[in-house]
């Protein structure tokens, strides 16, 4: 896989994560000049959510039918269109369902781009591009520091329209590349047919391989983890350890570097070791430093023992998501669009669980968010537990084939 390609599609899953910060501190400016309360406003940040899990639901299973390429032009061409609107909506109704459009058509960013990768690559080679994505695509994982700051400063000089005027170009941005750089990956011969229905039969094939099951789940408590740290950090490092905002930001960033580095690092031994391999090391270095984390934050140590264990953590999940991604996406060659959308919206809905259990106990203490991570490290692994034994993959040539061979899984 082309540098290029590889950049294009890591970039169209940061698009979302932008598009959900960037105009939060706008709240206030919007909601004075649309006339509106608070509720309202914040339900604007609902709907794209809601859009972006059941877009990649929709999304998925068409591009397993239609190809990637044409799902992917017309979703990111509505992204843009959608970008324009909200920027020159006259209500907050107007504003609301533009968002929902927003989040919907963006989440073919995220799901075709797993797609695309699963179709051009598989084994080892699999697991080194999806390492490369989510080293590449954690970048996204600075969004909720970034986008707020950018947007901030944006808002400050040209309002809360002009936020969505610069998500507009960003969208631009991703559509150009997409039609210039990213081909049709998945041939006519291997698209399927049959609506509803075979999408059903997909669907139960995937939930009936245990090894689909236990990659997806891996993957998925593992993003739910990096969001536990995303969402709490910023009170922890600032309330409870005492420092700076200035120098969380440092620390993000170095934490952020560090997952970067360790996404490299990971592509780089998947030609020496199976991706189970690194898999099942992934997991084991996440357990080892979120209970660290844990026991320093109950003894109420210093930032200069906590932070580390921060960072080996946030390392540390590199591994599990670029190798338990090709994992799962690498059991459904015959439905990557399906496979990648049922990943994506079980990994957005854990999230957005996560989120808010980090912060139950307060501002003022990290507890929660050490139990929290802890939590998604062991069942991770009890997740990954589930493949074991399970029958090797198999692709199926036609539809009556899809339906015998599920029968018997079943």
């Amino acid at each position: 896989m082309s540098g290029p390609l590889l950049v294009v599609l890591a970039l169209l899953s940061a698009v979302a994560p932008f598009a959900t910060d960037m105009y939060l501190p706008s709240f206030t400016e919007l909601a004075a000049d649309l006339h509106t309360g608070a509720s309202s406003v914040q339900l604007t940040l609902t709907t794209f959510l809601i859009g972006l899990a059941a877009g990649q639901l929709v999304i998925g299973p068409l591009s397993d039918r239609y190809g990637r390429r044409g799902p992917l032009l017309v979703a990111t061409a509505a992204v843009t269109v959608a970008g324009a609107l909200c920027a020159l909506a006259p209500n907050i109704w107007m504003l609301v369902v533009m968002r929902f459009v927003q989040g919907f058509a963006g989440s073919a960013g995220i799901v075709i781009g797993r797609a695309v990768a699963a179709d051009r690559t598989s084994g080892p080679a699999a697991a080194k591009v999806f390492a490369l994505l989510a080293s590449i695509a954690s970048i996204g994982g600075i969004a909720p520091v970034v986008a707020p700051l950018a947007g901030g400063a944006l808002a400050g000089t040209a309002g809360w329209r002009g936020v969505f005027w610069v998500l507009t170009g960003i969208s631009a941005l991703m559509l150009f590349g997409s039609l210039f750089v990213v081909p049709e990956s998945l041939p006519k011969a291997q698209r399927h047919a049959g609506g509803l229905a075979e999408t059903g039969r997909v669907m139960r094939r995937l939930f009936a391989d245990r090894s689909y099951v236990g990659h997806t789940f891996a993957f998925a408590l593992g993003f739910a983890g990096l969001m536990g740290y995303i969402s709490a950090s910023p009170f922890v490092v600032e309330n409870v350890l005492g420092l700076s905002t200035t120098a969380y930001t440092l620390d993000f960033a170095v934490n952020a570097c560090g997952m970067v580095i360790s996404g490299l690092v990971n592509s780089c031994l998947v030609g020496r070791f199976s991706p189970d391999v690194l898999l099942r090391a992934g997991q084991a270095a996440a357990l080892f430093f979120s209970a660290l984390l844990l026991a320093l934050l109950a003894a109420g140590l210093p930032a200069v023992a906590v932070l580390p264990a921060l960072f080996g953590l946030a390392c540390s999940l590199t591994f599990v998501l670029g190798n338990a991604s090709a994992l799962a996406v690498g059991r459904a060659p015959y439905a990557a669009g399906t496979a990648a959308a049922v990943m994506g919206a079980l990994q957005f809905g854990l999230g957005a669980v996560v989120s808010p259990l980090v912060g139950l106990g307060g501002e003022h203490t990290g507890l929660p968010m050490g139990v929290t991570l802890l939590t998604a490290a062991l069942l991770g692994i009890g997740a990954r537990l589930l493949t074991r034994g399970a029958a090797p993959v198999a692709a199926p040539d036609s539809e009556a084939a899809l339906a015998e061979h599920t029968a018997v899984r079943g």
